[in-house]
């Protein structure tokens, strides 16, 4: 915003003093906030920094540690620079110890040969601070016009990204809390070298606070998260061979920051009144957003009585479809934006996906009704539907999930119903979850049809404030089981296991928190020493049950090497890796791992 002493010195009114730089050089690129004119030698205690002083040196001490103390108090306040007119009170040239105390501090020292008004060179650097500050001003307003925009209309971050990188001219990546590249605009520069080590080159940029620079990697950071859930970092470059980013590229971030986790928040439903009611309720279920007296009451007036039954949250969706995105997701804290492409509904076109999220909430409905259950179903997503049944008592639960998984079955939404040849490859039963059918991809004549939809079902709660737990747990068995090569009527918990579940939660913020403060120290550490890697040593270790011997082996490492390496990684992780609660966690933290970093 403020110019530096080298572009001053460019001005046409100091020009015409004919100005000489005698000390400081080091010191040129200061920024240049104010011009003070000053002919008394106490003038340090009037400043506040980022001042050119003008001065004819009449006021200035006599003596030679008068002028040492006269500049080392100027250096000290943080002044710009001092320029001294010669004629009044030095003819030819400033006192050497004056320019050789400039030198040693770096503070630029000017002697102005010829005469002229100090008023036309304060006029003249003024107007230029405050066309600064109205250029400043101008795109702080275009900044924030820009993503105002971008808020209203809903904006992917990957365009989010693209403007923001445009009005900054500078490459921008947003990034989750493992670490890895939700979306980014390289503005220009080579993408490939942008990202190349990402993880490990991000976790060596350590800003100090929420929004700061990190001289030394030359990048601007700023936390990216809404309703007190962080969930990523998104990050503009700015060379550290400059001086810090300007205010604008602050605010702009900040901005920028705050549409995409707008954008988490938005929510688009096109439904019937019937279904919105629905969805509320369990909306409102979920997130507490109503008295839990109000939803049983209001639910009631739909058929659907909640109190005092046994609740049973059930999810169907898709098999082949690509997870959703976190519109309309059950919880903003538990569904983050999927790493990836586009799903396959929007290959196919921009009416496929939703008419199939609309077929399935129909046959869902129409299964409830031909199991005689009571329910309220509602789309959750993009891609699955969900259903609270009310069952009379606990022992009717799995009668009941039988019974509305053959009356499913029977509406036959597991065979790909014939729409179009791009429907068909997406909702083929044979297509691996993410991959497209190829033409040799085919399942062998006699082989059993996979169904191609999932149903999951979560715990079933005696209470309606319990309702949630159910939802979300059935809508987290059914991601799992998209990858389940079985073919269960209904999946539930134990079906998934450990894995399932942790692959279901990979985007899940609470999670990755956990994986760093498990692995943090040590995926920094593994950062710094590319060659040494120890993460695969505590990998070898527990696979292998805490045997070192056969760690060893399979590290293929000498036994006091790799005990070396186990005892440098409980420093590293201040860890005891002989307690088996330890182990247990820090094993837990790997399994995680491996599914955030598996797509």
């Amino acid at each position: 915003m403020f110019p530096t002493v080298r572009e001053v010195l460019d001005l046409v009114p100091v020009r015409n003093g004919a100005p000489r730089l005698v000390a400081g050089t080091a010191g040129l690129d200061r920024p240049v906030r104010w011009v003070h004119i000053a002919e008394v030698p106490d003038i340090a205690t009037l400043l506040g920094g980022g001042e050119l002083v003008l001065t004819t040196g009449i006021g200035l001490p006599g003596d030679d540690a008068g002028l040492r103390e006269f500049i080392g108090a100027l250096a000290d306040v943080g002044v710009s620079g001092l320029a001294v007119e010669l004629g009044r009170r030095y003819v030819s040239g400033v006192p050497r110890v004056m320019a050789a105390a400039a030198e040693r501090r770096g503070l630029p020292l000017i002697e102005l040969r010829r005469g002229t008004p100090f008023v036309r060179i304060t006029e003249a650097v003024h107007a230029l601070i405050v066309d600064a500050q109205l250029t400043e001003l101008r795109a702080t307003e275009e900044i924030h016009q820009r993503f105002t925009d971008l808020s209203v209309e809903g904006a992917e971050p990957a365009e989010v990204l693209r403007q923001a990188a445009e009005l900054a001219g500078c490459p921008m990546v947003l990034e989750n809390l493992s670490r890895q590249v939700l979306a980014y605009d390289p503005a220009g520069e080579n993408a490939e070298l942008l990202l190349d080590g990402w993880e490990r080159h991000s976790r060596q940029i350590r800003p100090a606070g929420r929004t700061a620079y990190d001289p030394d990697s030359g990048w601007l950071v700023t936390t990216v998260g809404a309703r007190g859930q962080d969930w990523g970092r998104l990050l503009l470059r700015w060379p550290a061979t400059e001086s810090t980013p300007p205010t604008r590229l602050t605010i702009l971030i900040e901005r920028a920051a705050s549409t995409l986790a707008l954008g988490r928040l938005i929510r688009r439903d096109a439904e019937g009144l019937e279904r919105q009611i629905h969805r509320t309720l369990l909306t409102a279920l979920i997130d507490h957003s109503r008295p839990v007296d109000e939803v049983a009451l209001r639910a009631k007036a739909l058929g659907v009585v909640l109190d005092r039954r046994h609740l049973v949250g059930v999810v169907v969706r898709h098999r082949a479809d690509e997870p959703a995105g976190d519109a309309g997701a059950l919880d903003d804290e538990s569904a983050p934006t999927r790493r990836g492409g586009r799903r396959d509904a929007d290959a196919e076109g921009p009416e496929v996906g939703p008419a199939r999220l609309r077929d399935l909430a129909e046959a869902v409905s129409q299964a409830v009704r031909d199991a005689k259950l009571t329910a309220l179903t509602s789309p959750l997503d993009d891609q699955a539907v969900g259903a609270l049944l009310a069952l009379p008592d606990a022992a009717a639960e799995e009668k009941a999930l039988s019974a509305f998984a053959a009356a499913l079955r029977r509406v036959r939404l597991d065979v790909a119903p014939a729409r179009t040849p791009a429907s068909r490859l997406s909702e083929s039963p044979d297509r691996p979850a993410g991959r497209a059918v190829t033409s040799g991809s085919a399942r062998p004549a006699d082989a059993p049809p996979r169904a191609a939809i999932v149903v999951a079902a979560g715990s079933g709660v005696g209470s309606m404030r319990e309702a949630r737990r159910s939802l979300i747990e059935a809508r987290q068995v059914a991601e799992a089981a998209r990858r389940d090569p079985r073919d269960l009527p209904c999946y539930r918990l134990p079906h998934v296991g450990l894995a399932g579940l942790l692959h279901l939660l990979r985007d899940e913020p609470r999670l990755q928190t956990f994986v760093e403060r498990e692995l943090g120290p040590l995926l920094a550490y593994d950062a710094q020493h590319p060659r040494e890697q120890l993460l695969g040593t505590l990998r070898a270790y527990l696979e292998q049950g805490r045997n070192k011997s056969a760690g060893a082996a399979a590290a293929h490492l000498s036994r006091p090497a790799f005990y070396e390496r186990l005892a440098r990684i409980g420093r590293i992780l201040d860890a005891d890796l002989d307690s088996v609660d330890r182990c247990l966690s820090l094993h837990v933290a790997l399994l995680a791992l491996d599914a955030i970093r598996t797509p």
